[in-house]
């Protein structure tokens, strides 16, 4: 791998929009009991996402280039209500692969710094590189807060 980690930088964006965003990528035999497995493979490169729940949930992302795990995020969030209906539910959680379908090269970890769509708005915030960081997203809907997720990672040494 090239030290500019350009390569890398482009296969994470691939992934992500390929995945959760597009609703794609569920893996028929997920490797942990009760979980969501998401794959996506590109030449020698190989994402997979395992989270576990849906209103709250926690996940990891890694990447591998060949046989080794270079890269990794870990991430948990949800609704901001344990009593959201299926509706709200439904809608934030649209809204939400919206948003991370706008990942690029500058946000790889997960989306854009705002989005905004009809009543709700994407907020992420991020400190770090690609080699560290961590971050918090939130959605607004009619300003107030529905979701929040908090995430961290970077390269594997």
């Amino acid at each position: 791998m090239t030290s500019d980690h350009t390569q890398l930088i482009d296969f994470i964006v691939k992934a992500k929009q390929h995945t959760y965003a597009a609703e794609a990528g569920q893996s028929q035999r997920p490797l942990l009991n009760d979980s969501q497995q998401l794959e996506y493979r590109s030449g020698d490169y190989f994402y997979r996402d395992i989270y576990f729940g849906s209103l709250f949930f926690a996940g990891q992302e890694t990447v591998k280039f060949k046989n080794s795990v270079l890269w990794s995020m870990t991430y948990s969030g949800g609704l901001a209500s344990a009593n959201a209906d299926s509706e709200l539910t439904n809608s934030v959680y649209a809204f939400l692969r919206q948003a991370l379908l706008l990942v690029n090269k500058k946000t790889i970890y997960r989306g854009p710094k705002e989005f905004e769509s009809g009543q709700y708005r994407f907020q992420n915030e991020s400190t770090g590189n690609l080699s560290q960081f961590y971050g918090r997203e939130i959605i607004l809907l009619h300003q107030q807060k529905v979701y929040e997720l908090h995430y961290s990672g970077g390269l594997i040494r």
